[in-house]
């Protein structure tokens, strides 16, 4: 039945979420819980980093403190309020019709003025520390911008690493969609935060939502039971994490704190979490 031992899946969560995300996978590494040996990884919006960090085999130390890349200025990404306006306006009213929310949504990004694309893909490259997917199984999801459809990038997709990172986490009116093999591409977390249900097969899940807090969990548990694992894990910043990110998840300010969280969290997670990731024994 599971062709899969172990999955992994990073969720959404901004600037502040892919710190938390890199803390806790520091502080369960040291803890003896290594989340790179996943058999698959499944990466979205902040996730994608951390996940692409993670499967080719990068410490996620590299992130306790922001990297730039080599050849940035550090000026920060040119954000379009009145565009983020508007596509956080359309998602809000999306539950009716989702696919027509998403197209609308994608025309939005292709209107905004956030930079140039390739600004954010050496973003993504310098944080991932990798531009080469790895062996191991790696998924990074993004939205066709025009059709609003989903996409999933993995090594033979013909995507570079970054660039298929970059639109992952190209959120409209914050990044430029990204160019692809000639189609636009957006932030995966518009259709999902976490996407499990990409890790279908595997029978040890394991799902790390930095947004767990904020959204309800209708959504999550529907993938979960698509995935079908035997064993469950999810995971989403405590209290003292939830506190360390403060209002905005994508203000730069907040990221130590939030890495910091994370690393804190995982000691004490870190041998319940072991269980799971050794022997199959659920944690929730």
């Amino acid at each position: 039945m599971y062709s899969l031992d172990r999955a992994l899946v990073l969720g959404a969560g901004g600037l502040v979420g892919t710190a938390w995300m890199a803390g806790l996978a520091c502080g369960l590494r040291r803890g003896g819980v290594d989340l790179g040996e996943a058999d698959l990884i499944v990466g979205t919006s902040a996730g994608a980093i951390t996940a692409a960090l993670l499967a080719t085999g990068q410490d996620p130390d590299r992130l306790a403190t922001p990297v730039r890349p080599a050849d940035s200025d550090g000026t920060p990404p040119q954000v379009d309020g009145r565009r983020l306006g508007e596509a956080f306006a359309v998602l809000g009213n999306a539950a009716a019709n989702p696919a027509e929310a998403w197209r609308r949504v994608g025309r939005i990004a292709l209107a905004a003025e956030t930079g140039p694309e390739q600004a954010h893909i050496s973003r993504m490259c310098a944080m991932t520390g990798s531009d080469q997917w790895p062996d191991r199984k790696l998924l990074i999801t993004a939205l066709d911008a025009e059709t609003g459809e989903q996409e999933v990038f993995d090594r033979a997709s013909g995507a570079p690493l970054p660039s298929a990172v970059a639109a992952s986490t190209a959120f409209p009116g914050i990044y430029p969609p990204i160019t692809i093999n000639g189609r636009r591409y957006m932030d995966g977390s518009l259709r999902s935060a976490t996407n499990a249900g990409l890790a279908a097969g595997a029978r040890t899940l394991v799902v790390i939502d930095p947004q767990a807090h904020l959204f309800p969990r209708e959504l999550l548990h529907q993938e979960l039971a698509v995935a079908g694992a035997h064993t469950v894990v999810t995971i989403g910043p405590d209290p003292a994490s939830i506190r360390a990110f403060g209002p905005d998840l994508n203000d730069r300010t907040s990221w130590e704190p939030a890495y910091q969280a994370g690393l804190h969290q995982a000691a004490d997670a870190a041998e319940q979490f072991r269980l799971a990731w050794k022997t199959g024994s659920g944690m929730d």
